[in-house]
């Protein structure tokens, strides 16, 4: 399947998700692990953030809480998920939306990118990239020296309940193992800070064994 295929896939499972109100229980459910990962940033006043994949924008309004005087960005190819985090941001006026795939040249606009991000974030999206080389490539282009990618998995091999998520969702997905993420960082150029699982017993079911897979990778 082409790249182009690949993303119309994932942008009409986003779409409904978003549509059938999906977006707050993803919220809810992926909350107490995405901020554990998120203080990992460590983010200044004055920084800038981005999040890949920002669903209806929770961790950018983190983020802009926290940065007063510095920008969060959210990224997205579903456009009603954009829409939904446009709508929630209301109240800020240090949040920027972008509807693109990624990677995304707009990102790097001067205006958007300013010297590089302090902090890039991305919860349950890398995986289905079909160029993940590329799309680790990329966080790397866009981070400053020093800044921080917090990358955030729950489909891997270790926990084989989510073996059938392709085939559940009839969407291409890649499946890596620990030791996967961590080569795959490296690959790309960013040398792994910490890795680990987390969450684990903030849930029932895999999540309660298995937790999700964090990396977290610098320049």
């Amino acid at each position: 399947m082409n790249s182009a295929a690949q993303h119309e896939k994932v942008r009409k499972v986003f779409d409904r998700w978003a549509q059938l109100g999906r977006a707050e229980g993803m919220e809810q459910g992926h909350g107490p692990s995405a901020r554990e990962a998120f203080e990992r940033l460590e983010l200044g006043l004055g920084g800038r953030y981005l999040d890949v994949g920002c669903g209806n924008g929770y961790t950018v309004r983190w983020a802009a809480k926290g940065m007063p005087e510095g920008l969060a960005v959210g990224l997205d190819l579903s456009s009603e998920m954009v829409a939904l985090a446009r709508t929630a941001s209301g109240g800020f006026n240090n949040t920027l939306f972008v509807n693109e795939s990624f990677p995304s040249e707009r990102l790097h606009a001067p205006e958007i990118k300013g010297q590089g991000f302090d902090g890039i974030f991305s919860m349950e999206v890398f995986y289905y990239f079909p160029d993940l080389d590329s799309a680790l490539g990329d966080v790397r282009r866009l981070l400053r020296p020093g800044g921080r990618f917090v990358c955030v998995v729950d489909f891997y091999q270790e926990n084989e309940a989510s073996h059938s998520w392709p085939k559940d969702l009839d969407v291409p997905m890649t499946l890596l193992s620990e030791s996967g993420w961590r080569q795959a960082f490296e690959a790309a150029g960013l040398r792994v800070l910490e890795q680990g699982r987390i969450g684990r017993g903030s849930a029932e079911g895999w999540k309660l064994e298995e937790g999700s897979l964090m990396t977290v990778g610098t320049l």
